[in-house]
């Protein structure tokens, strides 16, 4: 057998030597490449102590700001954060004029013309005001409801008032605007707001045989000035009722309560219950047994007053069925003949407070006026206003 030691041949053994004096020379050069590449590649530079951009010789030296040199930094900018999913938007408040409408009449109910801005006076919660404008309306369009109780309880008496609204309805005018709606129970439009008469006399004609002897004035009177609300300029209703109520949803507070809220509506009201007490008067006297009927009545005429005074309306109580077409043209003359008195209030505080209202007569240097009548003799007058309003707020 041959051995596998290959330097006992010589040929192989200078095959080795010279593979190995190759692999020497070249670790020998790489090795020189490494150290030449070393000493040739630049040192890194420390930054210029002020900073600056680098150039190809090193840093541009920019010189530092001293502290004192740099301005203040602006202040923060002031952001309001709405809700979440609320949009942006602005709030102004302005305060609005006040109107108020003004009746003067004698002690017979005749309207006092003629007078001026000077001859008035207004309080706001006893403060006097300025009043910016001033006018007197003559024959000026109306817009009014016919608010009526037509119910089995006072039918007797109720009905020569519906009788002589006719004459109400035959005064109307081309511009004018009427509705009528009957109560019990609950309200029912018979006529919306309309200017045809006939459509009011249709209305009236309906009101032949009451169904029930409820009479919820509380929940037809505030249903009656909600619908009001709506419409823009001044309103009128004309109440003919007993003013008893018999089991309303809402209170009398309640009521009173709606009818201080509710702007530019002046309510007339016509009560029967004076011509029922004269009827029970004159049939059975002063029977014990019908002092409670009366109390009632006494109590619902207080009512019906109220809710004229609240509004700068007049309350009528007739005794006879005779006075009711007198009544129904005063009312008519009333409404269409009004002093109107617009001032800003001092009070600018928008806070749904109520201010109360009075306005008074005076000459103009300031004293006591004195009414005359066609024959010259002095005579008394009665100013009748609004009692006052309901301050907006500030979100409305």
């Amino acid at each position: 057998m041959f051995s596998q030691n290959p330097m006992r041949f010589p040929k192989f053994r200078n095959i080795t030597l010279s593979l190995a004096a190759l692999f020497a020379l070249a670790l020998a050069t790489l090795a020189l490449a490494q150290e030449q590449d070393s000493q040739q590649k630049p040192q890194p530079q420390a930054p210029a102590e002020a900073g600056g951009p680098q150039g190809d010789i090193g840093p541009i030296i920019v010189p530092k700001k001293k502290p004192e040199d740099q301005p203040p930094p602006p202040p923060p900018k002031q952001t309001v954060k709405n809700p979440e999913g609320m949009p942006d938007f602005s709030l102004r408040v302005d305060v609005p004029n006040v109107q108020v409408p003004v009746l003067v009449t004698t002690k017979d109910g005749q309207f006092v013309g003629g007078l001026h801005k000077e001859n008035f006076k207004v309080l706001e919660d006893g403060v006097p005001q300025n009043i910016s404008t001033f006018t007197q309306q003559t024959d000026a369009p109306i817009t009014a409801v016919l608010l009526v109780e037509f119910s089995a309880r006072n039918y007797y008496f109720i009905y020569p008032a519906l009788q002589a609204s006719y004459y109400f309805a035959d005064s109307l005018k081309p511009n004018d605007w009427v509705a009528v709606i009957a109560y019990d129970m609950r309200s029912t439009i018979l006529a919306d707001f309309t200017q045809d008469k006939r459509e009011v006399y249709g209305a009236l004609r309906q009101l032949q045989i009451p169904g029930f002897s409820e009479t919820n004035i509380f929940d037809a009177l505030y249903d009656t000035l909600d619908r009001l609300d709506k419409i823009q300029g001044r309103k009128y209703i004309i109440l003919i009722a007993s003013g008893i109520d018999t089991f309303s949803r809402i209170n009398y507070d309640k009521i009173l309560k709606k009818v201080q809220a509710t702007p530019n509506v002046g309510i007339f009201t016509i009560s029967t219950g004076e011509a029922y007490r004269q009827w029970v008067e004159t049939h059975y006297g002063s029977s014990p047994e019908f002092g409670a009927y009366n109390l009632n009545y006494l109590q619902a005429d207080n009512q019906m007053n109220t809710f004229a005074k609240m509004t700068g309306g007049r309350w009528y109580h007739p005794r006879f069925e005779g006075e009711f077409p007198e009544i129904f043209r005063d009312i008519g003359n009333d409404i269409r003949n009004q002093y109107v008195i617009t001032y800003k209030p001092t009070n600018t505080k928008q806070d749904g407070t109520f201010r109360k209202l009075k306005v008074e007569i005076q000459a103009p240097d300031g004293g006591p006026l004195t009414v005359k009548d066609q024959k010259g003799k002095n005579v008394k007058t009665t100013v009748i206003a609004r009692d006052g309003y309901t301050a907006k707020h500030e979100v409305e």
